[in-house]
């Protein structure tokens, strides 16, 4: 008998080094106790310590190698055992991956799915809260995986937040990043773990507010959160409410749904292309006197779906196109995580030329004032005469100005449909550029995130409303 003693539960490259000896000196996979540390085992056994392979190698499928390396995160004791029946059996059916019907690969298939699943929840599920340390400011978060993917995720984290320092504490080990190091601490229980901070209570404003009830499906969202993570999690608390009260916020906003707006002009095509020759030669304001161009708005003419910027940025104003800068490429991100495709979207933005004040030789943006932004709604109300879409968005406080006539606070408007007198629905949010400036890299995870549900959300009802 022979008894291998693994360094930990989720000791790959041991397993690996000692299965492809044994296997290669024909050892018989029930002639075998895999132990990890000083979990008991055969104390009879030969102790076999994870070596070197021998010289010459085992030839085995890549899809093997990748099997195992999930596989054996799993918890399931019998784990190594079952890998190494499976590499016995490849030497005689180098095909035999190849075969899903075979009882033993669909087991280890299964560990390999489990533990997949057990991965994307660690990254879906964890939650740091803030923590005041004497060398400033590290974000703890507490988690409780089923099986051993714990160093496994590491690098997903590392490679997410690196700019901050976080801790992820586990009942089985915790691992730590300062900014510049990976280390590896014991096990912590759930009293080690803050129990909330000051984001908290704007995270939950955010989450019900995004809170589709049109949309619940309450197995669909078990399946995917099941109730193990809830009191991990500070949005699941509102949860029940919300489920609660979904059926009488999906009957208020059926009642509350937007007239249909009239029908587009047979000539939209004509007209639009006469609007943009004359803005093409706008002088209603002072602004055309520094801009290198108008910057006109772009996208199909049937577009249900119309977003407004605040104005043309430096790279805009060269290329006479919007949203092609900075704040433009991490706007396309966005609609593509949301699900929503730009070239069906209707672009422009509330003003046309590019407002700035020269720095040497850089031109450093300035807000448009309010006489600027009125003398300029003429073009956009002419896009949108000719356009007719069924939901607008304004990207920022200076094009929710313009879509509605009147400031208003982001804050308090964000996330919440508008009726406007054409008949169609507005909605307003950031504009894209917000995000760029915010120096905490933290809160620009939250607020981007932030952005692309809201994105999601309103793409969700302009195919409704189409």
């Amino acid at each position: 008998m022979h008894r291998v003693v693994l360094t930990a539960p989720d000791d790959f490259e041991g397993w690996r080094d000692a299965a492809r000896g044994l296997a290669m000196a024909g050892v018989d996979p029930a002639a075998i106790v895999w132990q990890v540390g000083d979990a008991p085992g055969d104390l009879f056994g030969d102790a076999v310590a994870p070596a070197a392979p021998p010289a010459g190698g085992l030839a085995v499928p890549r899809a093997f190698i990748d099997l195992a390396r999930s596989a054996i995160l799993h918890r399931d004791p019998e784990r190594f055992a079952l890998l190494y029946m499976l590499l016995c059996r490849l030497r005689d059916r180098p095909r035999l991956m190849e075969d899903k019907a075979d009882p033993l690969l669909r087991r280890i298939d299964a560990l390999a799915k489990a533990v997949r699943r057990d991965v994307h929840k660690m990254r879906a599920f964890v939650r740091f809260r803030e923590v005041a340390e004497g060398e400033g400011v590290r974000f703890v978060a507490w988690f409780e995986p089923e099986h051993h993917v714990v160093r496994a995720n590491a690098g997903f984290f590392v490679r997410r937040f690196a700019a901050m320092r976080w801790s992820i504490l586990t009942p089985e080990l915790s691992i730590h990043w300062d900014g510049g190091a990976l280390t590896q601490g014991p096990g912590a229980t759930r009293q080690d773990a803050p129990d909330g901070d000051p984001v908290e209570a704007l995270w939950k404003g955010y989450y019900a507010a995004i809170f589709n009830p049109a949309r619940l499906k309450t197995g669909a969202m078990l399946s995917e959160m099941p109730k193990k993570y809830w009191r991990n999690l500070p949005e699941a608390a509102l949860i029940p409410d919300l489920v609660a009260g979904a059926q009488r916020r999906e009957a208020a906003m059926i009642a509350t749904a937007p007239k249909a707006p009239a029908a587009r002009p047979a000539n939209s095509a004509t007209a639009w292309s006469a609007v943009r020759d004359q803005a093409l030669r706008c002088t209603r304001c002072p602004l055309h006197r520094d801009a290198t161009q108008t910057v006109f708005g772009e996208g199909p003419l049937d577009a249900s779906l119309f977003f407004i910027g605040e104005q043309p940025g430096d790279q805009e104003d060269l290329a006479g196109r919007p949203f092609v800068g900075p704040a433009g490429q991490l706007f396309d991100q966005a609609l593509a995580e949301a699900g929503v495709d730009r070239a069906r979207a209707y672009v422009t933005n509330a003003v046309k030329h590019f407002k700035y004040a020269q720095r040497g030789k850089r031109r450093i943006h300035q807000t448009p004032d309010a006489g600027e932004v009125q003398a300029c709604h003429w073009w956009l109300a002419q896009e949108l005469d000719i356009i007719r879409p069924r939901l607008l968005v304004a990207l920022g406080a200076t094009a929710a100005r313009a879509m509605l006539g009147k400031p208003v606070t982001i804050s308090r408007t964000r996330g919440q449909a508008i009726a406007l007198e054409s008949g169609a629905e507005g909605w307003v949010t950031v504009h894209p550029s917000y995000l760029l400036r915010l120096p905490d890299p933290v809160q620009a995870a939250e607020e981007r995130m932030r952005f692309v549900a809201e994105l999601r959300m309103i793409g969700e009802r302009a195919r409704a409303l189409a």
